[in-house]
């Protein structure tokens, strides 16, 4: 995993076990239902495709605190 390749300590929520949790997500995500939606900071940053597009254009280590 990219988050924990970067050493960075983060909340694994399983949205098929926690009640009412996967509405939540999908209000907090903007209308996306697709999981994983990854959050920084209670800001979306969508699922692990654009969390990578981020890492790979420099962008990601920033908003992680990280350099």
């Amino acid at each position: 995993r990219l988050l924990q390749q970067k050493g960075v300590n983060f909340d694994e929520i399983d949205v098929s076990l926690a009640h009412g949790r996967r509405q939540e997500m999908v209000e907090r995500a903007g209308g996306r239902s697709t999981v994983p939606q990854i959050f920084i900071d209670g800001q979306g940053i969508g699922g692990f495709d654009d969390l990578a597009a981020l890492d790979r254009d420099g962008k990601l280590d920033p908003l992680l605190g990280l350099g």
